[in-house]
């Protein structure tokens, strides 16, 4: 029994030596991802260069009528929304994309802060779960899952993020 924890210490050791990582098992999430299989990381600030342009990903979300599709870009913001305060609270606004399109976010207020400082012609920055609908469509989950079953969202406005 000695000589076999001994072993499986020197593997272990052998395999950080020649840079083998080890990672936790993945955790599975009821969303898909049109492209790649990582969750973005928030920008730092908006020094990072902003997505302007990429709005392929809901396009194409919308054009497949597809939802529970993570989706990631950037927008300008069209016009704000009161907040729909039943049930769960949301912070809501509508961002036009570069494509012509416009897309609905639907923020939680509940379980990520608000964004005060938004106003119409602000870029802001997305991550979060794409949800098709005639209009255009609809993003939400823009926040972290307290419960860690959701791939966890985010905004991104005036170099600060909201998760």
């Amino acid at each position: 029994m000695k000589k076999l924890l001994i072993a499986v210490f020197i593997g272990f050791g052998l395999l950080g030596y020649i840079g083998v990582q080890m990672s936790p098992p993945v955790v599975s999430t009821p969303t898909r991802e049109i492209q790649g299989d990582r969750q973005p990381s928030p920008p730092r600030s908006m020094e990072t260069t902003p997505i302007q342009g990429n709005d392929q990903q809901v396009v194409s979300a919308y054009q497949n009528r597809q939802s529970d599709v993570q989706v990631r870009g950037s927008a300008v913001v069209s016009r704000i929304l009161p907040d729909d305060n039943e049930g769960r609270r949301h912070q809501r606004f509508i961002l036009q994309l570069s494509s012509g399109k416009t897309l609905l976010i639907a923020h939680n207020i509940d379980l990520a802060p608000r964004i005060n400082a938004l106003r119409v012609g602000d870029l802001v920055e997305f991550y979060g779960e794409y949800a098709w609908n005639e209009k255009g469509g609809v993003v939400h989950w823009t926040h972290h899952d307290p419960k860690g079953r959701h791939v966890g969202g985010w905004l991104m406005h005036n170099g600060q993020t909201f998760q």
